[in-house]
């Protein structure tokens, strides 16, 4: 939920929120949700067992990149905690010792609910644009889709959209094959 101040938000208004809240500074609004639900945790956590093997170790897959389960993103005065982010190691050769990144990722990917799903579409994705992300990925777990966009000059273009058990190569990480079918609760 939005708070409506008439104040910009701060990182102050981040800490002072209760531990099972998530918070985050969009365009100067502060936004807190709670911890997520299981089948969103699910989605989340089986897309990076399925990404990061191949993709930040090497194991089955060209390797490459650093990849972070829901990093806190300081983009300008944007404070966002993304589902998951990846960095090519090329731009991040070394892990920030800190409890957030000011490097802008090369792919996003955010767990869409109904609690999220318009923040993630209309607030966040113009930031990830506007901070050049190359990549975004859109999950549905409860409609079972995946929508996978490239930035395209100042936003982004739908280049495919899956859904339910489909075997997906979907860029920037189409040397494997994602079993989408694993990311839905059974």
């Amino acid at each position: 939920m939005a708070a409506h101040a008439t104040r910009l938000a701060t990182y102050a208004d981040i800490e002072a929120l209760p531990p099972n809240m998530v918070g985050e500074i969009l365009h100067g609004v502060l936004y807190a949700n709670p911890r997520p639900a299981i089948p969103h945790a699910l989605a989340a956590s089986t897309l990076g067992g399925q990404l990061e093997p191949p993709f930040n170790r090497g194991k089955g897959g060209p390797g490459g990149w650093v990849m972070l389960d829901e990093p806190e993103l300081h983009l300008g005065r944007d404070v966002i905690v993304s589902d998951q982010g990846g960095w090519r190691r090329e731009r991040m050769a070394l892990v920030p010792d800190s409890a957030f990144v000011t490097l802008a990722p090369d792919w996003i990917c955010e767990i869409l609910s109904k609690s999220t799903a318009a923040i993630d579409r209309g607030e966040k994705l113009p930031i990830y644009a506007r901070e050049k992300v190359s990549h975004a990925w859109l999950i549905d777990p409860i409609i079972k889709t995946l929508e996978v966009f490239r930035l395209d000059g100042e936003s982004y273009r739908l280049i495919g959209t899956w859904h339910d058990d489909a075997l997906v190569r979907a860029e920037p990480f189409d040397a494997i094959e994602l079993e989408l079918g694993e990311l839905w609760a059974r």
